[in-house]
């Protein structure tokens, strides 16, 4: 598919706001996080300026702006509809909640009901998102178990990452906010291998004699191309990617999504009190590089199944 930007923008910052707004909701409803005023508004602050930036981004999509309302009514039957009443239902236990711990510091009763009730409303939120994709049936790269857990892990380990940066900056930072984050990374690049050797695995599937079923007949070929030149459905559904331009770009996710945030992350819990907080900062953005350039990889490498009849399945 041909990636569009502000899809990855919005996927991207809302994916990691989401996921430290899960954290953190948890973390302050357990007594982890110290309900004191600065660092409710710096963690939640930051988690809603990601989402409303992700958000943002998504309206800009968008094709009729003036029709995004009227869409929220199709949640029966849409994936789609149904991410942005999540995202908007958000809103309203985020703002509750964060009266209680900016201007009250109390994260208990009421408050830590709005905390729990964020956290639920947040994972589903991104696995509305994640459904989008998941629900496609004639794209293989997206129809299959790993896209939406890949979601969710994507997206809560890079909100844990902002969480290890954040409480670092506010100085109420613990080393299990460390553990949490490895044990995260860990998670999530199990699933994105997983994802990679299937869509691969997949794709030796898929040609021109299998979905006609005339391939037990022997090999099957086009006879002529369907159209002279591109169509829409060619340029929209069948973007190229070469094989080894992804290759190369897999690495640089594994590098700057996996690798290097693992060894910053071992600089911030051994390094001394001086390094730990540049280290949990480049990590932060190592992985917002390695994400943004997974989510290009996921829509790129994704093709219609149409393709097949233009030879070009990919």
């Amino acid at each position: 598919m041909d990636p569009a930007y502000s899809i990855i923008v919005f996927t991207t910052a809302s994916g990691a706001g989401y996921g430290l707004l899960v954290l953190v909701s948890l973390l302050a409803i357990g007594g982890v996080l110290p309900p004191t005023s600065g660092l409710g508004l710096a963690t939640l602050g930051a988690a809603a300026a990601l989402i409303a930036a992700g958000l943002s981004s998504s309206a800009l999509h968008l094709g009729r702006p003036e029709r995004a309302l009227g869409a929220f009514s199709q949640w029966r039957s849409s994936w789609l509809a149904r991410e942005g009443v999540a995202a908007v239902a958000t809103f309203a236990p985020l703002g509750l909640f964060g009266i209680g711990w900016v201007f009250f510091n109390d994260v208990g009763g009421f408050f830590a009901w709005m905390a729990g009730a964020c956290a639920l409303l947040a994972l589903l939120t991104v696995s509305c998102t994640a459904m989008i994709y998941a629900s496609l049936k004639p794209i293989r790269q997206w129809r299959n178990g790993f896209v939406l857990p890949g979601y969710l892990a994507l997206g809560v380990y890079s909100g844990s990452l902002l969480l290890v940066s954040l409480t670092q900056t506010f100085g109420v930072y613990r080393p299990d906010f460390t553990v949490l984050a490895v044990i995260l990374l860990g998670v999530a690049w199990a699933i994105k291998w997983g994802y990679w050797r299937h869509i691969d695995a997949a794709s030796a599937h898929i040609h021109l004699g299998a979905v006609t079923g005339l391939g037990r007949l022997g090999p099957v070929r086009l006879l002529e191309a369907p159209h002279t030149e591109a169509n829409f459905v060619m340029r929209e559904m069948g973007y190229a990617i070469a094989r080894a331009h992804a290759r190369k770009l897999r690495v640089v996710v594994h590098v700057a999504l996996f690798l290097a945030p693992l060894a910053l992350l071992g600089v911030v819990a051994a390094g001394p009190p001086i390094q730990t907080q540049s280290a949990a900062l480049l990590a932060v953005l190592s992985a917002a590089l390695g994400v943004a350039v997974e989510r290009w990889l996921f829509f790129a490498e994704a093709r219609h199944v149409s393709m097949v009849f233009y030879d070009r399945a990919g």
